[in-house]
């Protein structure tokens, strides 16, 4: 099933706040690193170069709400360097990481969401994702991703939810416009 991210953005219900974070790799091949990861190109993307699991670090400066990580692969493009199975970890820094998702992608073509949730079912906060490529498609070593997006829910505070009573005696309809 692929999903649509820019959808969700466009309709206000979550933000992409990926630009607020620190991002590093466990390796890349040159010219296939962070930038290509977060450029918006669906025709580029992050190449891996070295053992697995390969390793994408998303770190924040402070606490942050995490809805859905998004990934885009797909497999009619780069066959065995399509990610198969994948670990979303989480935590306030490197050493208490702890999985949240582990996900198995059966030859992707387009996005894919993964919910990250708490116990409580509620989106998880944190200082710290990461995205460990564990296998790939055909047995594959290095790996491909096209883009990865971090969505965080919108939270509505405005005015409009407060119901004021309706004011309807004469006195009140004298003062409610300006003269």
């Amino acid at each position: 099933m692929s999903f649509d991210p820019l959808k969700e953005e466009r309709e206000g219900r979550v933000r992409e706040v990926g630009a607020q974070a620190v991002w590093s790799l466990s390796s890349c091949k040159p010219g296939f690193g962070v930038d290509q990861l977060r450029d918006k190109w669906l025709e580029t993307y992050w190449q891996s170069d070295g053992p697995q699991p390969h390793l994408v670090n998303i770190q924040f400066r402070r606490k942050t709400t995490i809805q859905y990580v998004y990934l885009y692969a797909d497999y009619k493009l780069d066959e065995s360097y399509t990610p198969n199975r994948i670990s979303v970890r989480a935590g306030t820094h490197f050493h208490d990481l702890h999985e949240i998702e582990v996900t198995e992608l059966s030859e992707p073509s387009g996005w894919v969401r993964i919910p990250l949730k708490d116990d409580d079912d509620q989106p998880i906060r944190t200082f710290i994702v990461q995205i460990a490529i564990l296998s790939n498609h055909q047995n594959g070593r290095d790996t491909h991703l096209r883009q990865i997006r971090v969505h965080s829910p919108v939270e509505n505070h405005c005015f409009a939810a407060i119901k004021f009573p309706m004011l309807t005696s004469i006195e009140c309809a004298s003062y409610s416009s300006v003269r």
